[in-house]
């Protein structure tokens, strides 16, 4: 289901002597043959639960609308269908106007709000009319039909798997591993198993950027010992809407990491997830700019405290950064600007460059109107001024939506052949999540790992570019992210075996 479309270099070796070695010149990941969904607990992706949100929201519409007076088909039914395509189109033109998607929502998002606006219309206008189970129902419909539009939302993103993460979320319970800083020094020259995760609150030192408290996992190989050993760092970086613990709750991707961990002799580089935005909706794209100095907190203020604290490498070749869908065009821009904080970032879906909207949107939006500031973040021409690389590597995990057509010639069919034919890839709906089901790709990411990957070659980056087939969700950035730990742990000096040159 994947295929690979570029060129593998081998990459440079680091000009110092890391901690743990010179890093091995290991082969970049292989492409994956497609990915699995998330089946622990009870799903809100696909299965039992949806399905039930669903029949109960649209009984209750059902209820809520079928009223018997003449006046209530002639005059009212109208007033709640206006109301619903009003509600659907200006929340379909809020997504777009402030570039929100990367890839377009399902029709069955914008139909769920209609149906949602609707519901409350007739639940404010039939008071009056119809029986009382009739205006009960009406009440009922709303929030139910609310439930639903935000179970669609999140099959669309994948944003919450199970209905444990949920809940998890909601209630803000600790993840998974997770201990108390001043738990650590207990746990110093034991064998502790499993990593461990610890909250931590990131001075301000260099950005004045308000943000959120952020975690670390520090896998067992840092216990090991009376002094923490200098481990490489990988800063995690989510999506436009997140959390700094959505790596770990919507990406579940601790026990991908724990088993790697269990087979390397508990080696693993330490992850920080940090926080991009200082709210859940407040897309900075890491700049500098009116949503706050993001790029100064991740590169002023985390690396720093990261190697005080726990005592990581301040080797640049030793330090990655990896990021998912906006966290992606973070991912290559903070490399591309800072070489002297990271050799290496793996860009999981992301555009072209940091965007809210069209150019001038995103001028507007990110710099405060300064065209300037637009070309200082913008990674094209960033590497273009900078000249010469030395060092650094990049890895690109790209999305093609899957194609339903059965066009003559499509995607390499034979003529009259839909594209799952024998000998071609097969698509696994529970797998792609709502967001890749539509076969549409948005114009501002399709090709943009082709062409960062291009520009970068032109001046020194050594890059990769994988394509999958599928949705642009958390399933798929959780699977692209563990597909590649172990080519990025070699990269960052901890030796994998089989990967080692």
């Amino acid at each position: 289901m994947a295929d690979t479309i570029a060129v593998v270099f081998s990459p440079h070796a680091p000009s110092q002597s890391p901690p743990l070695g010179p890093p091995p010149a290991p082969h970049p990941p292989a492409a994956r043959n497609g990915y699995g969904g998330f089946h622990h607990g009870v799903s809100l992706l696909h299965g039992w639960v949806p399905q039930v949100v669903a029949f109960v929201a649209v009984l209750l519409l059902v209820i809520a609308f079928a009223r018997a007076t003449r006046r209530w088909w002639v005059l009212w039914m109208p007033v709640c269908a206006v109301g619903g395509v009003a509600a659907a189109w200006a929340a379909w033109d809020f997504v777009d106007d402030q570039g929100l998607a990367s890839d377009p929502a399902p029709a069955l998002l914008w139909a769920s709000v209609g149906l949602t606006a609707a519901g409350l219309v007739a639940a404010v206008v039939g008071l009056r009319t119809g029986g009382w189970w009739q205006r009960i129902a009406a009440v009922l419909a709303v929030p139910a039909a609310l439930l639903y539009t935000g179970v669609v939302l999140n099959q669309w993103v994948g944003y919450y798997p199970t209905v444990q993460a949920a809940w998890d979320a909601l209630n803000a319970d600790p993840l998974p591993h997770q201990v108390d800083p001043d738990e650590l020094a207990a746990l110093r020259n034991t064998d502790v198993g499993t990593g461990r995760i610890v909250e931590v609150d990131i001075p301000e030192a260099g950005s004045d950027f308000r943000h959120r408290r952020e975690y670390v996992y520090l896998p067992p190989a840092w216990f090991a010992g009376d002094k923490p050993p200098s481990l490489p760092a990988v800063m995690m970086i989510g999506g436009e809407f997140n959390t700094p613990a959505d790596w770990v709750r919507s990406g579940q991707i601790m026990p991908a990491v724990d088993a790697f961990a269990a087979k390397n002799n508990g080696q693993t580089p330490v992850l920080v997830f940090v926080d991009s935005g200082g709210s859940f909706n407040n897309d900075t794209e890491c700049v500098n700019g009116p949503r706050g100095n993001a790029a100064d907190h991740l590169t002023k203020d985390v690396p720093g405290y990261v190697e005080s604290e726990f005592g990581v490498s301040k080797d640049p070749a030793q330090w990655a950064v990896v990021g998912w869908s906006m966290g992606g065009t973070c991912a290559v821009d903070l490399a591309v600007m800072h070489p002297d904080l990271f050799g290496t970032f793996v860009d999981i879906a992301g555009d072209l460059g940091p965007t809210a909207g069209s150019k001038e949107q995103t001028i507007k939006r990110l710099y405060g109107g300064n065209a300037d500031a637009w070309a200082q973040f913008d990674p094209l021409t960033v590497m273009e001024q900078h000249g010469p690389y030395s060092g650094v590597v990049g890895l690109f995990d790209d999305l093609t939506a899957p194609k339903r057509t059965n066009n003559p010639g499509a995607n390499g069919a034979p003529n009259g052949q839909p594209r799952n034919f024998p000998g071609m890839p097969k698509v696994n709906e529970e797998q792609i999540g709502k967001g890749g089901r539509d076969g549409v790709q948005d114009a501002n990411e399709e090709g943009a790992a082709e062409q960062l990957c291009d520009a970068g070659r032109k001046v020194g980056i050594d890059c990769t570019v994988h394509t999958t087939v599928g949705g642009h969700t958390w399933q798929f950035a959780a699977s692209a992210f563990t597909s590649s730990f172990p080519w990025l742990t070699a990269r960052l000096g901890i030796p994998v075996p089989g990967l080692s040159s």
